[in-house]
């Protein structure tokens, strides 16, 4: 949610687990807090976040009203188009419009008036200046949503945001809540993956809850009884913990990745095979296989931010040795995106200057639109720069590409994108390109040199269509 003109502040109720519950009773058949009858739900922010979490809240059964401060992403969704790519939400979002119980508005203070329970979906970006969250938006929600309650309500905070974020809210919302009323927030972390996230919402593999009274978990297993009755595992803890499981995950899982990475360059230089080690390190059931392929490294727009605002949040802590760690994982990621620049400078003998690149791949990772600190597009920018002619093909991320990077070429097809190429770089991990025809494409090229940079091909294929195969982490021909 980009609103500009709310202010900026802190908020959250009083902690009334401490002074008394803060709802009457539901009855029977379900109720919102402080009223009878079924529980509304209102969402703010109508982003990734939030325009799949208001779906599923639909598709879960409960009256569900989007707000937002862009007038065009409200729009959008009114009229039934997801303003972004992820599979599975189209169909579920004209479904429930047309149930009714699907609505979308930019009139926030509405939103606050007529919902019972308000999740805080909205956006925390990493700060211009520094590493820190910028938490503007996460303060303007919540203080809307405060100001303009008209009944007592549950307010539920779903953006990642840095441990202490929400003790603070607290406080700016008992500050701002209307004479006679009550709210209670807690929070409630997401754990969504871009390209699942309609099932991740809908199956969780956990809940969280964090800083509950009684009476506000009752309400969110309410809310969330569906999962829970399919087996999703509840835990219900402190503020603090709760905001740190979701920023504590997305780095544990950065580590894995620039873990492996790390590993790599050893398995270049010692002519040995990273994805045939990752397999093997993947059936110790300690460690599993997932995020240990090697590659190009993590984007997109929360491992990136987490990380940093979480390595920003332990300096602040005097937590020293857990900011170190973080730092060494973002270098590590980062440094992958100038080991691949190398390899095709090698490729192309010295120099990429008026050289033709085909790029295949431009969303951060494959089944989204979401080009977000995308490292297949820093990558392209970067060869862009150094004078390479370079022409990108991605299966949905094309036009989001070229809002952002406006100045690259871009090919609607791989066989356009590698059409008279000196070289071709694998730099998302869509299916299609790994099962790309080989032979077919050689002959398409100047030069059929290909860089997989996401551990997809097969390297024994590419080279007996006559291909130049190069690899992070995989051993020479």
């Amino acid at each position: 949610m980009n609103d500009a003109s709310l202010a900026a502040a802190t908020l959250s109720a009083e902690d009334l687990a401490a002074t008394g519950l803060p709802y009457d009773e539901p009855d029977t058949e379900g109720s919102g807090p402080g009223s009878s009858g079924p529980i509304k739900i209102s969402v703010f922010g109508t982003g990734y976040l939030g325009a799949t979490h208001a779906v599923a809240m639909a598709e879960l059964g409960f009256e569900v009203m989007g707000a937002d401060t862009d007038q065009g992403k409200v729009d959008a969704l009114a009229a039934g188009k997801v303003p972004f790519f992820e599979p599975g939400l189209d169909p579920l979002l004209e479904k429930h419009l047309a149930t009714g119980r699907l609505t979308f508005t930019s009139d926030l203070a509405a939103a606050a008036a007529w919902g019972d329970v308000h999740f805080i979906c909205v956006g925390t970006p990493q700060m211009k200046t520094s590493h820190a969250a910028n938490l503007s938006y996460v303060e303007s929600a919540a203080t809307t949503i405060a100001r303009n309650l008209t009944k007592d309500a549950l307010i539920v905070g779903k953006s990642t945001v840095p441990v202490g974020t929400a003790a603070r809210l607290r406080e700016v919302i008992a500050a701002e809540l209307p004479a006679g009323r009550k709210a209670e927030l807690v929070w409630n972390p997401e754990f969504l993956r871009e390209g699942k996230a309609v099932d991740d919402t809908l199956h969780p593999d956990r809940i969280v809850l964090g800083g509950t009274s009684a009476q506000a978990e009752a309400t969110l297993r309410e809310v969330y009884a569906g999962p829970i009755a399919e087996g999703t595992p509840v835990v219900v803890t402190d503020l603090p913990t709760a905001e740190l499981v979701k920023v504590s995950a997305n780095a544990f899982l950065a580590t894995k990745i620039s873990f492996i990475n790390a590993i790599s360059t050893v398995c270049e230089a010692a002519g040995a095979d990273v994805t045939v080690l990752a397999d093997a390190l993947g059936h110790d059931v300690r460690i599993g296989r997932q995020f240990l392929n090697a590659g190009l490294g993590f984007g997109g727009g929360c491992l990136p931010k987490d990380i940093r605002a979480l390595m920003h949040r332990a300096n602040e802590l005097g937590a020293y040795r857990a900011s170190a760690l973080l730092q060494q994982v973002d270098e590590i990621n980062m440094g992958q995106r100038e080991r691949v620049l190398d390899m095709a400078v090698e490729a192309c003998g010295g120099s990429v200057l008026n050289h033709r690149i085909g790029v295949l791949g431009a969303a951060f990772k494959p089944d989204t639109d979401d080009v977000r600190d995308s490292p297949a597009l820093n990558v392209a920018a970067a060869l862009h720069l150094r004078g390479a002619q370079v022409t990108v093909f991605d299966p949905e991320a094309g036009d989001t590409a070229r809002r952002s990077f406006p100045t690259l070429s871009y090919a609607t097809s791989i066989q356009e994108a590698v059409e008279g190429t000196d070289v071709v770089l694998v730099l998302t991990e869509w299916d299609e390109f790994a099962k790309a025809d080989a032979e077919k494409l050689a002959p398409l090229t100047s030069s059929p040199r290909v860089v997989d940079a996401r551990g997809k091909l097969d390297p024994a294929r590419w080279r007996a269509a006559g291909w130049e195969f190069a690899g992070l982490g995989r051993p020479a021909a």
